[in-house]
């Protein structure tokens, strides 16, 4: 079992990685912790407001920092932000030492999710066709997570019950 390990969730924006890694810490009685919300209150900023003011290269200097930081913690349950398993120490460091669970869903409900978000700085002013190159770089990064979560026919429930039993195994 991975007592001592995290459990990391990954995906795109919109993909319920708050929602769900919330409900499993509860279940299993570990702290969440939302990166995207540490960044907001390490600045006291939203993620829109960061990427206005001081731009997508600071925030993601900053979200590196705060993810390496809080992955050093031990038997927690974490959100990385959108973009966070694109950076390759952020990878390198999940895939090594913890376990990642991808929440993936079919492009168009993640397109239905994310669309006209003001919370979702890089897609806001997007055409959907931009999202979909988006969605389409960054699912050869999350392919590379330890478990593939397909999230399209399932509730809430039905996906942390998967996940659960998963970790349990492993």
């Amino acid at each position: 079992m991975n007592s001592n390990k995290n459990i990391i969730f990954l995906g795109m924006m919109g993909s319920g990685k708050s929602s769900i890694g919330s409900l499993i810490s509860k279940k299993l009685k570990l702290p969440f912790i939302d990166i995207d919300n540490l960044i907001e209150e390490s600045l006291r900023m939203s993620i829109t407001e960061i990427f206005e003011n001081k731009g997508e290269d600071y925030f993601r200097k900053l979200e590196e920092k705060i993810t390496l930081k809080s992955l050093k913690n031990k038997k927690n349950v974490i959100a990385l932000g959108g973009g966070g398993f694109i950076n390759d120490n952020i990878r390198k460091e999940v895939i090594s030492n913890h376990i990642s669970f991808w929440l993936d869903w079919d492009e168009s409900i993640l397109l239905q999710r994310i669309r006209n978000s003001k919370k979702r700085p890089l897609v806001f002013k997007s055409t959907d066709k931009e999202i979909k190159e988006i969605i389409k770089k960054r699912i050869k990064v999350y392919s590379k997570a330890q478990f593939k979560i397909n999230c399209n026919k399932l509730t809430k429930t039905e996906i942390q019950k998967k996940i659960i039993k998963i970790y349990e195994l492993n």
